[in-house]
């Protein structure tokens, strides 16, 4: 029997539904100290990103 790949394209329709839903949300926080930015990053669902970015 041969060896499979790991990079060979089996099963990758089982993950598909869940990542489409998913975002990247990058948000620039000013430092009260420096006055400098700083980015945060965050992977959400698409649903709470108004939450997200609504925070203070």
């Amino acid at each position: 029997m041969g060896k499979v790949s790991k990079n060979a394209k089996t099963n990758r329709g089982a993950n598909q539904g869940e990542s489409k839903n998913m975002v990247k949300v990058i948000k620039a926080v000013k430092s009260p100290k420096s006055g400098a930015y700083t980015f945060r990053e965050r992977v959400v669902h698409k649903d709470k990103v108004q939450d997200l970015l609504s925070d203070k």
